[in-house]
């Protein structure tokens, strides 16, 4: 696999994917009783934006450092924006957190977080940054097929899936993992990230959701310029299974936000399928 985040934290994608994360999980550790979190696709938990690969895509400049400096952000941006200023001191944003930085943040006495990845490299960064947390477990292995091992059979559950989408069958792979974790346990959540390119493949994938899983889900659609290129990404897509019930007033929220204010002629679109 090819694909390196270096080059994208911190892009609009992230500031979509990590608010409505940080919103999930204030929601989640609000509930009594233990939590577990599986991130099948962790990456590296950390990223430089001064680095040679964020400063050659731009993104971050075009994402987090706009927010960061934005007087009009919504407040449900408000956690990540303080993740991030946390994380540099107060200071500009030289770093900038990944999915296992945030979701090790939120953990409370009792919950426990397993992050997988598969590059060797990057498990390696991975571990080092997560060792000293406590109820955290790295998993260097395909994340898709230990969501589905390693889910327990009763209890809270948060599945967070966030692939590359380098390889062809990314699309069947979530599909076939949330069934499974969802045999084992019913009662889980998952939280999915997706690109946007064109609407026939994301509705053919929302299709198959529904016809091998299920379970009622809330989608929210950033789009950052009209989808008339699919070769382009022009937007992503959450797809929330198991969404608390006041899930949908923050999805418009960030969602709405990032289209308008950083897209070019962008809309959001959010609702149940």
């Amino acid at each position: 696999m090819n694909y390196r985040h270096a080059f994208h934290a911190g892009n609009f994608a992230d500031l979509v994917k990590h608010a409505a994360l940080l919103q999930l999980l204030a929601r989640l550790t609000a509930e009594a009783g233990p939590l577990t979190v599986i991130d099948t696709h962790a990456g590296r938990g950390l990223y430089d934006l001064a680095g040679v690969e964020a400063r050659k895509s731009g993104e971050a400049e075009a994402g987090i450092a706009r927010l960061m400096a934005a007087p009009d952000a919504p407040a449900e941006f408000a956690p990540l924006i303080a993740a991030v200023r946390t994380l540099n001191g107060g200071a500009a944003a030289r770093r900038y957190p990944g999915s296992p930085w945030l979701i090790a943040q939120a953990l409370r006495p009792g919950d426990s977080y397993l992050a997988c990845e598969l590059r060797p490299d990057d498990h390696g960064a991975l571990r080092e940054l997560m060792k000293a947390r406590r109820g955290v477990r790295t998993l260097c292995d395909d994340g898709y097929a230990a969501a589905i091992a390693q889910a327990p059979a009763s209890g809270r559950l948060l599945v967070l899936i966030d692939p590359p989408f380098e390889q062809r069958d990314d699309y069947a792979r979530i599909v076939e993992t949330l069934a499974g974790v969802r045999r084992r346990n019913r009662a889980a959540t998952a939280l999915v990230w997706a690109p946007l390119k064109d609407l026939e493949t994301f509705d053919g994938f929302l299709r198959d959701l529904e016809d091998q899983v299920g379970a009622p889900a809330l989608v929210a659609e950033t789009r950052m310029r009209p989808l008339t290129d699919p070769l382009k990404m022009n937007g992503c897509a959450l797809v929330l299974l198991g969404a608390p019930d006041d899930m949908r007033p923050a999805l418009e929220a960030v969602c709405s936000w990032t289209a308008r204010t950083l897209g070019e002629g962008g809309e959001a679109r959010v609702y149940s399928v």
